[in-house]
C-alpha cells in the first residue's frame, strides 16, 4: 500500500506524524509551565504576606517604642515613632485584609489582630495623656500592670502563626513545583527521543520507496529529453536561417520607409511655407490698401489744415486792423488827458480833482498803448508761424501724394506675389498628398514584414529556448539518476 502512495504523501505523512509527537510535547510542556507560573505567583504572594505581617509588627514596635521614650523623659518629640506606627498600621491591616480577600478563616485572624492592634494603641494613648498629666509615677503604675504586654503578647503568637502558616504553603509550593519541574523535563526528553526516532524510521521508509518511483521515472525523461534535444536542435537551424532573411528585408524595408517619410515631411513643409506665404502676401495686400485708404485721409486732413491756417492768417491781419484802431485811440485819449491836465491846472484849485481824474487817464491810454505794441508783436509772430506751417504742411501733401503712387505700385507687386503663392501651394499639397500615399503603402509592407520578422524571432527564441529546456532536462534527469544511484 505505501508504493502507491505518491512522494508528497508520504512526506506528509512522515511530518504529520513528527508534528503529532511535538505537538503532544508541547502540550505536556505548556501545562507544566502554567502550573510552574501559578505556583510563583503563589510563592510571590506567600512572601507579600509574610512581608506584610513583619510590617505590622515593626509598627506596633515603633508605637511601643515612642510611648517607652516619652514616658521615661516627658519630651513629646520622642513620640514621633508612636505618631507614626499608629498611622501606618492601619493601612497595613487594610492591605494584608486585601490580600487575603475571599478566605473567611484568614479574614476572621486578621479581625481578631487588628482587635488586638486597637487594645494595644489604646493603653499606649492612656499612657501617654496620663505621663501628661499626672506625670511619671502615674503612669508608671499602668505600665507595671502589665495590660499593653498581654496585648502584644497576644498579637506577637497571633502573627507568628500566621507567618508560620505561609511558611508552610512556601515549602508545598517548592515541593509541588520540583515535581512539575522534573515531569516535564521528562516528557520532554522521552518525547524528544520518541519524535527522533520516527522520524529516523518514517524518513529511512519514505527514502527507499521514493527511490524506486524516482528511479523509473528519471530513466523515461532520459530518453524523451535526448528526442527533444535532437528535434530542437533541427528546428532552432531552421528558425534562425528564416530570422537572419527576414532581417535583411526588414532593415530594406525601413531605409525605403525612412526616405520616403523625409520626401513627405519635406513636401508638407514647402506646402506649409507656401501657405505661409500665401497668407503673409494677403495680408500684406490688406495692408497696403489700408495704407492707401490713410494716405488718403492724411492728405485730406493737410488740405484742410492748410485751408485753416490760411484762415488764420487773414483773421491774424484783421486782429491786427484792430489793434492799429486801438493804438489810435490810445494816443488821442493820451493827448486828451494831457490837455485836461493843462486846463485843471489852469483853473487853480478847482481844478484839482478833475487833474487826478486827467492824470490816470493818461496812465490808462499809456499802458493800453503799451499793451496794443505786444499784441502787435504776438501776432506778428503768429503770422509768421502760420505761414512757415502753411509751407510745410504744402511739402506735407506733396510727400502724401507720392507715398500714396509707392503705396498702389506695392499693392500690385503683392497681388502678382500671392497668385504665384497659391499655385506653388497647390502644386506643393498635391506632391504632399501623393507622397503620404506612398509612405501608407511603404508602412504596410514594413509593417507586414516586422511581423514576420518578429514571428521569426520569436520561433527561434522559442526554438533556442526549448533547446536550453532539453538539455536542462537532460542534464537534470542525469543528475537524478547519479543522486539516485549515490
Amino acid at each position: 500500500m505505501l508504493s502507491s502512495w505518491t512522494i508528497g504523501r508520504k512526506i506528509t505523512a512522515g511530518y504529520a506524524l513528527s508534528l503529532i509527537v511535538l505537538i503532544l510535547i508541547g502540550t505536556v510542556s505548556y501545562r507544566s509551565v502554567d502550573a510552574l507560573i501559578d505556583a510563583s505567583t503563589a510563592v510571590h504572594q506567600a512572601n507579600h504576606i509574610q512581608g506584610e505581617l513583619a510590617q505590622i509588627l515593626s509598627s506596633m514596635k515603633d508605637a511601643e517604642t515612642g510611648q517607652r521614650g516619652f514616658v521615661i523623659t516627658g519630651d513629646e518629640t520622642y513620640l514621633a515613632p508612636y505618631l507614626s506606627g499608629r498611622e501606618e498600621v492601619g493601612k497595613e491591616v487594610g492591605q494584608l485584609r486585601e490580600l487575603f480577600k475571599g478566605d473567611a478563616a484568614k479574614q476572621k485572624q486578621i479581625d481578631e489582630a487588628e482587635r488586638l492592634i486597637g487594645e494595644k494603641l489604646a493603653e499606649l494613648k492612656l499612657t501617654i495623656e496620663t505621663r501628661k498629666a499626672s506625670g511619671f509615677e502615674a503612669t508608671l503604675k499602668i505600665v507595671v500592670g502589665g495590660t499593653g504586654k498581654t496585648y502584644m503578647d497576644d498579637l506577637r503568637n497571633l502573627l507568628g502563626v500566621m507567618d508560620q502558616e505561609q511558611a508552610d504553603l512556601l515549602g508545598r509550593l517548592a515541593v509541588a513545583a520540583e515535581g512539575t519541574s522534573a515531569s516535564a523535563k521528562n516528557t520532554i526528553i522521552a518525547g524528544t527521543i520518541v519524535a527522533i526516532a520516527l522520524m529516523i524510521v518514517a524518513g529511512v521508509i519514505i527514502i527507499r520507496s521514493t527511490t524506486q518511483q524516482l528511479g523509473s521515472a528519471v530513466h523515461d525523461m532520459e530518453s524523451a529529453s535526448s528526442e527533444l534535444q535532437a528535434a530542437s536542435q533541427q528546428q532552432a537551424t531552421g528558425a534562425k536561417e528564416q530570422a537572419t532573411a527576414m532581417a535583411e528585408i526588414a532593415t530594406t524595408m525601413n531605409e525605403l520607409l525612412a526616405t520616403s517619410r523625409q520626401i513627405a515631411d519635406s513636401a508638407q513643409r514647402v506646402a506649409q511655407v507656401a501657405e505661409k506665404t500665401a497668407g503673409s502676401a494677403r495680408m500684406g495686400e490688406q495692408t497696403v490698401g489700408r495704407t492707401r485708404e490713410s494716405m488718403a485721409s492724411i492728405q485730406r486732413q493737410v488740405e484742410l489744415i492748410v485751408t485753416h491756417m490760411l484762415d488764420l492768417g487773414r483773421k491774424s491781419q484783421q486782429i491786427g486792423g484792430v489793434i492799429d484802431l486801438i493804438n489810435e485811440l490810445a494816443e488821442q485819449t493820451n493827448i486828451l488827458a494831457i490837455n485836461a491836465t493843462i486846463e485843471a491846472v489852469g483853473a487853480g484849485e478847482a481844478g484839482k480833482r478833475f487833474s487826478v481824474v486827467a492824470d490816470e487817464i493818461r496812465k490808462l491810454a499809456d499802458r493800453v498803448g503799451g499793451s496794443t505794441k505786444e499784441i502787435r508783436g504776438l501776432i506778428e509772430d503768429v503770422r509768421a508761424a502760420v505761414n512757415t506751417t502753411v509751407m510745410v504742411t504744402e511739402a506735407g501733401s506733396k510727400a502724401v501724394d507720392a507715398g500714396s503712387r509707392q503705396v498702389v505700385d506695392v499693392a500690385a507687386s503683392f497681388t502678382a506675389i500671392a497668385g504665384l503663392v497659391e499655385t506653388t501651394t497647390a502644386s506643393a499639397q498635391e506632391i504632399g498628398l501623393s507622397t503620404k500615399q506612398q509612405t501608407t503603402a511603404v508602412e504596410q509592407v514594413n509593417g507586414a514584414i516586422t511581423n514576420v520578422s518578429q514571428a521569426s524571432r520569436e520561433s527561434e527564441a522559442s526554438t533556442t529556448q526549448t533547446l536550453q529546456t532539453a538539455s536542462q532536462l537532460a542534464q537534470l534527469s542525469r543528475g537524478l539518476n547519479r543522486l539516485i544511484r549515490d
